[in-house]
């Protein structure tokens, strides 16, 4: 008997917890066996899952017991919602644990993009020394527009704020007068005018059928060849083929991104080979602290679904 199953890693602390008081399956590498997790979910009281499980479909139907069903994040486009709120399935994002991580790697991303110097060792180690083509950008006085302003889009921007930067939003659905903007010294901006006059662009919404390519090749052509485009927030956003066009024919200056319309990301893809392209693999809010505020907090509410039940 499984009361929770785990498929993919999860703060071992955390684990631990559980496991002291209900039976448990904890496997990271258990998605990637189809036919065994179908067999262990048909007996799940709950699920815990990151962003790759894909709870939906025949996995979902397959759960006969699922009472609750925790995500190790925020993002929810991994499970079938509306049909897990039809069943009276508790659906547990964790909201806010990993706010802080997102805007560290967002911010450290923009310096890194700007300032352009950091990926030249393999260059100066063997010799060369390109001082002049390496001299980059200072990110004070500079504009970063946030498309998105909810929690961690707030977060990006007090950071940003402290290093001189200059912030605008979109959010349409945030009011140009909520004290939001204020607090955050931020202005709400069109979306038009964030891509026309922003040096730096990072993306802060969900994946859904209105943001499905949001970052379009039309879009990219309006932002400044000098500009450059932060992606943490969920593949299918960008438009990853204009991308990788935009990147090669000089239309902007660089770009990172830590998600993907598929992930893993295939070997080969549209994105191999781009240049002034970073590519990590969808870690901006996974840290060692925000791993055990997630775990932690996932762990204690699939333990009161569990407990009401």
């Amino acid at each position: 008997m499984t009361d929770i199953l785990i498929t993919e890693f999860m703060d071992e602390a955390a684990v631990a917890s559980l496991k002291a008081e209900f039976p448990l399956v904890y496997d990271a590498r258990l998605l990637d066996r189809p036919d065994e997790l179908m067999k262990l979910a048909s007996g799940a009281r709950a699920l815990i899952v990151r962003n790759r499980t894909q709870v939906r479909g025949h996995l979902l139907a397959s759960c006969r017991k699922l009472v609750a069903v925790g995500r190790l994040g925020v993002g929810l486009d991994n499970i079938d919602v509306d049909a897990c709120r039809k069943r009276g399935i508790a659906v547990i994002p964790a909201t806010g644990a990993n706010d802080v991580s997102v805007a560290e790697y967002v911010i450290a991303g923009v310096l890194v993009l700007l300032r352009g110097a950091f990926l030249a060792s393999a260059r100066v180690a063997a010799g060369e020394w390109p001082r002049e083509a390496l001299i980059g950008r200072e990110v004070h006085g500079k504009r970063l527009g946030l498309i998105g302003f909810g929690a961690i889009g707030c977060e990006v921007a007090a950071r940003a704020h402290a290093l001189g930067l200059e912030v605008v939003a979109h959010d349409p659905y945030l009011s140009a007068e909520d004290p939001v903007w204020q607090t955050y010294h931020a202005t709400s901006v069109t979306l038009d005018e964030l891509l026309a006059t922003s040096d730096a662009v990072s993306l802060h919404v969900p994946l859904s059928d209105e943001t499905r390519d949001l970052i379009n090749g039309r879009r990219l052509a309006r932002m400044k060849p000098s500009a450059v485009l932060i992606n943490a927030a969920r593949g299918g956003v960008v438009d990853e083929a204009a991308l990788a066009k935009a990147l090669t024919g000089g239309k902007l200056a660089g770009a990172l991104l830590d998600v993907y319309e598929r992930e893993p990301l295939p070997a080969g893809s549209v994105l191999d080979g781009v240049p002034h392209l970073i590519l990590t693999p969808h870690v901006g809010g996974v840290t060692r602290e925000s791993n055990a505020r997630v775990s932690r907090m996932i762990a204690d509410k699939v333990r009161d679904a569990l407990r009401r039940k």
